[in-house]
């Protein structure tokens, strides 16, 4: 069997999170809003160029604001 083609692949993840009740959004950050993520310690300072981490703070940073406990992304 074939592996499934990369929209396939983007089609089942999308589908994944939404039952996981998970919404994509795309956010503009200033670096100085990066920095902000470092100094309230979401982020260390060698990874504020990886946009994984960023994404991943972001998301603990949100998570930490609401009250609310950090979600997994899967």
């Amino acid at each position: 069997m074939d592996p499934p083609s990369s929209a396939a692949e983007r089609m089942r993840m999308y589908r994944k999170r939404r039952r996981n009740g998970l919404h994509c959004v795309q956010v503009l950050l200033h670096e100085t809003e990066i920095d902000g993520l470092v100094n309230k310690g979401h982020l260390r300072r060698e990874r504020r160029g990886n946009r994984e981490a960023i994404e991943f703070a972001l998301g603990i940073f949100v998570c930490h604001e609401l009250g609310l406990p950090p979600q997994d992304e899967t």
